[in-house]
């Protein structure tokens, strides 16, 4: 926190960056903080791949990147840019309680399971 602190200030003139480019300069800033930090405080429209987001968009049928990276180009492809912001903070909750990881998701709660393309859907025991 400090090393990001004295860099925002030294080099930032003491404001947060509002590019990728420049926010994932910054000590313990990863393309998945950047975008959050984008779309959540300024407003810019980025999606943020985290392993809820990346296993989801697999499942789905979205993308088969093997990075965030490359899923978070699939699904800027797919997704209006004015829903960029919603993708992640969206995925995060349904993945923790109905698209959860591993080989156990609860696709009979899923809402989307009819077009979902992940072969091992699951049932209700």
């Amino acid at each position: 926190m400090k090393a990001l602190a004295q860099k925002i200030l030294a080099e930032f003139d003491g404001k947060v960056p509002r590019t990728m480019e420049e926010l994932v300069t910054l000590p313990g800033v990863g393309r998945k903080t950047a975008s959050c930090i984008l779309s959540q405080s300024f407003g810019i429209p980025a999606v943020a791949v985290d392993t809820h987001v990346f296993r989801i968009a697999h499942r789905l049928g979205w993308s088969k990147g093997k990075t965030p990276e490359k899923v978070e180009e699939d699904i800027k492809k797919i997704v209006p840019e004015k829903l960029w912001g919603d993708v992640n903070r969206t995925m995060v909750r349904f993945g923790r309680e109905i698209c959860v990881g591993g080989k156990k998701p609860k696709c009979w709660l899923c809402p989307v399971a009819k077009w979902c393309a992940y072969k091992q859907k699951t049932e209700k025991f």
